[in-house]
């Protein structure tokens, strides 16, 4: 539920997967290539390396592409080749539902976000940035590379891997940390890297007559085999489990924009992602407004309502260690009219902010900053 483009199609959230050397960044991206549930996933990797992919291991060769038949895609890039990639990765004949761009152990995340928030990709969307933590090496990568307090800062969500390699008492201490590094920030535990791919991934919306059809996949080969790390063990042990929460929301009364603005703008500790449709009543009589916010980052899409559509605003909160109770009663509070007041006539501008310059119209306010918002908001991140 991340909007459309112009041109009426679905935007492909773009999510980019960082952390150094050897944390289990390739790892989790095997994983949610094997557990993708129907979704067709395209990876832009930025490294050497080898990423399974439908029952074959492809060698990291720079400049090189696969695909197979399940739509995934495989492409091995410097990251100054990133846009020209997107504009292919895009085209409606690939049919992709995300897009995953695995950086360098040592690349700037940071970089790679700025290419995609100011990149000129009308179909593409920003999906978050998702650092990748090796708990077993955490002291000695801060003091190897200090540039990870910085990383941690702008992420979106942090991926706490290999738990299994540590304590208990150790691994509350870098829990601690990594609050203090990005506070507000959710941070989930793993292990070889298995993280819920519904984090990350919009529910698949393929026809059935797609899937009677397509080829064998690597999910399909391995979706009954257990993880050679799992012998003798539980049976679901190797099944992704994630500490995180989601909380559905529904409204008939339309959300006033003021109320709502509000609420966004001090999204709680740990809350992720929201995605959804919002319905503004009489703000803007003519449309719902498709929601899509990662972490720090926040975008609207106006979509015309379709005859006879039951206006509901309609939202899905995903986060750690949220009070789902809480986040219902604050966004219940944000249902009714706006106050009446003279200035009535601006009271959806606080929203029009957040929608791409193109799809805004005439009613938008003098200044709009969703092509250049970073996930710090308007005025980027931190510097270097």
């Amino acid at each position: 539920m991340s909007g459309t483009d112009p041109a009426g199609r679905q935007q492909i959230p773009v999510v980019v997967l960082t952390g150094f050397l050897g944390s289990g960044k390739t790892t989790l991206l095997n994983h949610l290539l094997r557990n993708r549930a129907g979704r067709r996933i395209a990876v832009v990797v930025n490294d050497f390396g080898a990423i399974e992919i439908d029952s074959m291991t492809v060698a990291g060769q720079v400049g090189s592409t696969v695909s197979f038949g399940n739509g995934c895609l495989c492409c091995a890039v410097d990251a100054s080749e990133l846009d020209g990639y997107l504009e292919r990765l895009t085209r409606p004949e690939a049919e992709i539902d995300i897009i995953v761009v695995e950086a360098s152990g040592l690349a700037e995340p940071q970089e790679l976000v700025r290419m995609i928030l100011t990149g000129d990709h009308p179909g593409t969307v920003y999906g978050g940035l998702v650092q990748v933590v090796d708990a077993a090496e955490f002291d000695t990568t801060r003091t190897r590379h200090p540039e990870i307090d910085r990383h941690l800062a702008l992420a979106d969500l942090v991926v706490l891997n290999k738990t299994d390699r540590v304590p208990e008492d150790d691994r509350q201490r870098i829990r601690s940390a990594l609050r203090e590094l990005s506070p507000g920030t959710p941070v989930i535990s793993s292990s070889y890297g298995r993280i819920d791919p519904e984090l990350l991934f919009d529910p698949a919306v393929r026809p059935a007559e797609d899937e009677k059809v397509r080829q064998l996949t690597f999910e399909d080969v391995y979706a009954d085999e257990p993880h050679p790390r799992d012998a003798g063990t539980d049976p679901h042990h190797g099944h992704p489990h994630a500490a995180y929460d989601t909380v559905s929301f529904t409204a008939t009364a339309p959300m006033d924009p003021r109320r709502l603005m509000r609420f966004l703008d001090s999204r709680p500790e740990g809350l992720y992602r929201i995605k959804g449709f919002v319905d503004f009543g009489d703000g803007d009589p003519a449309n719902r407004y498709a929601l899509h916010t990662v972490g720090r980052f926040l975008r609207f899409h106006p979509e015309p309502w379709g005859p006879g559509e039951e206006r509901l605003t309609q939202l899905v909160l995903i986060g750690a260690g949220i009070d789902g109770d809480v986040l219902l009663k604050e966004l219940a509070a944000c249902q009714g009219p706006a106050v009446q007041d003279a200035d009535d006539d601006r009271a959806m501008w606080g929203v029009l902010r957040y929608v791409p310059s193109d799809n805004a119209g005439p009613d938008a306010p003098p200044s709009t900053t969703p092509e250049t918002q970073s996930p710090d908001g308007p005025e980027g991140p931190p510097g270097d």
